[in-house]
């Protein structure tokens, strides 16, 4: 019985601190003059700020593609830029703050080719 009841405290101990790392990402990229992943709009010209969590290669249609994945706290949005097989300071635990237009492609959002700044 104890066995099962410490699994489960550091199971919600583990929980809680994951969601406490979105609540801390949500006020820190919180800023009037963006939107939260969330929150954007598809189709429409948007500012979203956030934090890298995965870079990858993944070649689209025999074309070079540099994916990756923009988590604000509040949501998870995939970039992708094509042609490109890296960009100098995009790489996972970066913060960002990129524009353009959020598309869908298989049910997942996805900014193709955004504009982008490096954030300290």
């Amino acid at each position: 019985m104890t066995e099962k009841s410490r699994l489960r405290r550091s199971i919600s101990r583990w929980a809680n601190s994951s969601d406490q790392h979105a609540r801390d990402l949500r006020e820190t990229y919180a800023d009037p003059g963006h939107d939260s992943i969330a929150n954007a709009p598809d189709r429409e010209r948007v500012v979203l700020r956030g934090t890298l969590r995965t870079v990858t290669l993944r070649p689209r249609g025999g074309v070079p593609a540099l994916e990756a994945e923009l988590f604000d706290g509040s949501g998870v949005l995939t970039l992708v830029w094509l042609g490109r097989r890296r960009i100098a300071g995009i790489s996972p635990g970066r913060s960002i703050q990129v524009q353009g237009r959020i598309g869908q492609h298989d049910g997942v959002r996805i900014l193709y080719n955004p504009r982008y700044e490096l954030m300290p």
